[in-house]
């Protein structure tokens, strides 16, 4: 196995991979709550560590990725109740938080679905963890680290010296943004809940030593990651947004409870903005997955998603959406030129070596493309019958492995039926021998994203070189 190297939040180092348990990774993703269809950005942690896993199975690890869908949370039980205003008429009348909870889960599973990566390995709800909830909560008030108060319970920030460690804040610069509400329970404003009280307006509840009542978000991550995989398990992912408060108190919550770390490494994707600001369902700024992946094509989306590198944001718009198409497309073309039953040429080995090499590199997909095009020039230069296995195994690591060759599905005039109709008039002008409007032409296509290349089939679009 080679050396592969994430960057872990905490330590804001670059830290060896050095798995509890010799041979096997544990993975553990926040995933979305279901309060509302999930957009382009929520798609992101799924497809970064969906991929992660695939990558580190290729190096021989035995991989579970497990990936929770958070079902009990203020934002379903505030979207489930009457909205008139709601352009959705099933909304102005509301609905049980609980149906609500169910028709947003399945939702986000077809959604996830249609990204054609397969499903994580165990996707816990937080209705169905209540125990362990329940039972984690009580350790934590045994050992004083949390309190009941009017029904509420609530964890003693200042009881855990790192607290901060992971988000590098000071306690009294921290907001919990809970609001007003509760504060008036508490012993320190910087306490976070634990356990919420019934409220008349909530029309579900579960039974518990300190009354009738819900769990607060972060402790159910704590017990459903802790239930499966363990404590002190190999990787904790999420959106960068997750890292304080959520991620940072269930760290707290862990190191009290059980007196060790709950990860051992924490990956952190950044998010993705539409005109400079982050995508979030509260700002209106969405682009909703289910229609971007109609659009473009589920192949195109995680193109797109794995074209910058994981930690950094990732602007969104059509423009970026296209240059994802055009690659899909130049690797169409290039599958369509290669001999399935020829053997890849021992000397474009150290190409796909180096795809692998940058993805052991805190997962360097950006990289590991420029690594993967460098193979297709390569292979598209030499003319001879060159075997698609190397590429194959790059593509199959990027969830692309169903990628057929060009002329086998969609073509050109789907992706960009302008640059077809330049080209069209490209050559009419070659005909006519007005070869300074052909190479205007030529140029308006490159602009387009384009190459001409002329075949025995004559002229066909193909695109530029990345």
């Amino acid at each position: 196995m080679r050396e592969i190297k994430l960057h872990d939040t905490r330590t804001g180092k670059l830290l060896p991979l050095e798995p509890r348990d010799p041979g096997q990774v544990g993975i553990y993703a926040c995933g979305p709550t279901v309060y509302s269809r999930i957009h382009i950005g929520n798609a992101r942690p799924f497809v970064v560590f969906s991929l992660l896993k695939r990558f580190l199975e290729h190096e021989g690890y035995d991989t579970t990725l497990v990936v929770n869908v958070t079902d009990v949370n203020d934002k379903i039980y505030n979207a489930a109740r009457p909205n008139p205003q709601s352009a959705d008429p099933a909304r102005r009348t509301g609905c049980s938080s609980v149906e609500l909870a169910a028709e947003m889960t399945a939702l986000y599973t077809a959604d996830t679905d249609a990204l054609g990566l397969g499903r994580p390995d165990r996707e816990p709800l937080a209705s169905e963890t209540m125990d362990a909830i329940v039972s984690y909560i009580q350790e934590l008030i045994d050992s004083d680290h949390a309190y009941e108060s009017g029904g509420d319970v609530f964890f003693r920030v200042r009881s855990d010296p790192d607290y901060g460690s992971l988000s590098h804040r000071r306690i009294d610069d921290m907001d919990q943004g809970e609001g007003i509400e509760g504060s008036e329970r508490k012993a320190d404003p910087f306490d976070f809940a634990l356990w919420k009280a019934h409220k008349q307006d909530e029309d579900k509840s579960w039974p518990s030593p300190w009354g009738q009542g819900r769990p607060g978000w972060h402790i159910e991550c704590s017990a459903m990651a802790e239930s499966l995989l363990g404590v002190g398990f190999d990787i904790h992912g999420g959106g960068s947004d997750l890292v304080f408060p959520h991620h940072e108190n269930e760290a707290a919550q862990t190191r009290a409870a059980r007196g060790h770390e709950l990860a051992r490494i924490w990956m952190h994707n950044g998010m993705i903005q539409l005109t400079g600001e982050k995508m979030a369902k509260s700002a209106g700024n969405i682009a909703l997955l289910h229609e971007v992946t109609e659009q473009y094509g589920h192949e195109a989306v995680v193109m797109y998603l794995i074209g910058g590198h994981y930690r950094q944001p990732l602007a969104f718009s059509p423009s970026e959406l296209d240059d994802a198409d055009r690659r899909i497309h130049r690797i169409r073309d290039a599958l369509r030129r290669l001999d399935p039953g020829a053997p890849s040429p021992a000397d474009m080995a150290p190409r796909a070596e180096a795809f692998f090499a940058a993805l052991a590199d805190d997962f360097n997909t950006p990289k590991a493309l420029a690594c993967l095009f460098e193979w297709i020039r390569e292979a598209n230069r030499r003319g001879e019958a060159v075997g698609d296995g190397d590429l194959r195994e790059m593509l199959s690591t990027l969830g692309l492995e169903g990628l057929e060759p060009l002329g086998a599905a969609r073509d050109v005039e789907t992706i960009d039926p302008e640059a077809v109709a330049l080209l069209a008039s490209r050559e009419a002008a070659r005909r006519e021998r007005d070869f300074e409007q052909a190479d205007r032409l030529r140029e308006q296509i490159r602009q387009r994203g384009w190459e001409i290349r002329d075949g025995a089939a004559g002229p066909e679009l193909i695109p530029l070189s990345q």
